[in-house]
C-alpha cells in the first residue's frame, strides 16, 4: 500500500511509542472501549508483515478520530488482542501464521459484543471472500488501496456500515452467484420504493453511505434509514447480503458501473 499523507497540519494525538506486533497502547481502562472518553475509532492490525502493520499504522494515525491501539502478527495473537484491547474495529489480513486470518475472524466474531472486522485481501485470494463473509467480516480491502479507501474503510466499520471495494464485489459475484435475466422489477424487489432501488443499486457498487449520500445529494442519515429500511424489506442481515441479492435477481449485471 502506498502511504500517502496529505498536506496541511495534523490535528494534535495522544503522545504514544512505537506499537509492535503483540504490544497494545496502555490507557485507564485496560479492557479497551474507550470511545467515550477519546471519541476516537480503536483499531488493531493483524498481518504478520511488518511493513505492512507500519504503513497502516502511519496512515491511520495521521487522522484525529482513528488510533491504532494493538498490532498481531499472527491469528492466535489477534484473538488475544482482540480479548485484551477491545478494539471498535480490527484490519485482518488472510494469510497469517499458528492460525489464519479467517479462522480468527471466526473465534472473535463468536465472542459477546464482537468488534467489526475488515478482511485485507489480495486479487489472488478470491477462494477466500466467500469464507470470510460466512465469518463474519463486514468488508474486504485491497491491501494496495489508497490510503483514503484504507481511512474510510475504517470509520465506515466503526458506525456499523462496511465498505466493499468494488473489484472484489464483481469477483465474488462472478465466483458464486448465478444472475438471472429478470422481465422487468424482480418480484422479490417489489417492495421497495425507487430511492431504496437508487441506493441497493449504489450499494452493489461497493460504495459507503457516505459516498452513496454524495451521489444522490441526500444525507448520510437519509441513506441510513434507506439502507436500515430495504434490508428488512428484503429479510437479509447486512449490505453484503443485498450485493448478491442485486445479482442474483438481476437487479444489476456483473459490470455494475454499466
Amino acid at each position: 500500500m502506498t502511504v500517502t499523507l496529505g498536506g496541511g497540519p495534523r490535528r494534535p494525538r495522544l503522545p504514544r511509542g512505537r506499537l509492535f506486533a503483540g504490544e497494545v497502547l496502555r490507557r485507564d481502562d485496560p479492557a479497551g472501549h474507550n470511545r467515550g472518553v477519546s471519541d476516537k475509532i480503536r483499531v488493531l492490525v493483524a498481518d504478520d508483515q511488518t511493513l505492512v502493520r507500519t504503513g497502516f499504522r502511519v496512515i491511520l494515525e495521521a487522522e484525529g478520530d482513528i488510533e491504532v491501539v494493538a498490532e498481531a502478527d499472527t491469528g492466535t495473537e489477534a484473538i488475544r488482542q482482540a480479548e485484551l484491547v477491545r478494539p471498535d474495529v480490527i484490519l485482518m489480513d488472510i494469510r497469517m501464521p499458528e492460525l489464519d486470518g479467517l479462522s480468527a475472524t471466526e473465534q472473535i466474531r463468536r465472542r459477546p459484543d464482537p468488534p467489526t472486522i475488515v478482511v485485507l485481501t489480495t486479487f489472488d485470494q478470491n477462494e477466500y471472500v466467500y469464507r470470510a463473509l460466512r465469518a463474519g467480516a463486514a468488508g474486504f480491502l485491497l491491501k494496495d488501496s489508497p490510503s483514503s479507501r484504507l481511512v474510510a474503510a475504517v470509520r465506515a466499520a466503526a458506525t456499523g456500515d462496511s465498505l466493499i471495494e468494488p473489484s472484489i464485489t464483481q469477483r465474488l459475484v462472478e465466483r458464486f452467484v448465478e444472475p438471472v435475466e429478470p422481465d422487468g422489477l424482480p418480484e422479490r424487489l417489489a417492495a421497495l420504493t425507487d430511492r431504496e432501488l437508487d441506493v441497493l443499486r449504489l450499494i452493489a457498487r461497493g460504495l459507503s453511505n457516505a459516498e452513496i449520500a454524495a451521489e444522490l445529494v441526500v444525507a448520510e442519515t437519509t441513506v441510513k434509514t434507506h439502507v436500515a429500511r430495504l434490508l428488512t424489506k428484503l429479510g437479509i442481515r447486512d449490505r453484503v447480503q443485498a450485493v448478491v441479492v442485486a445479482y442474483e435477481t438481476g437487479f444489476v449485471t456483473r459490470n455494475p458501473d454499466s
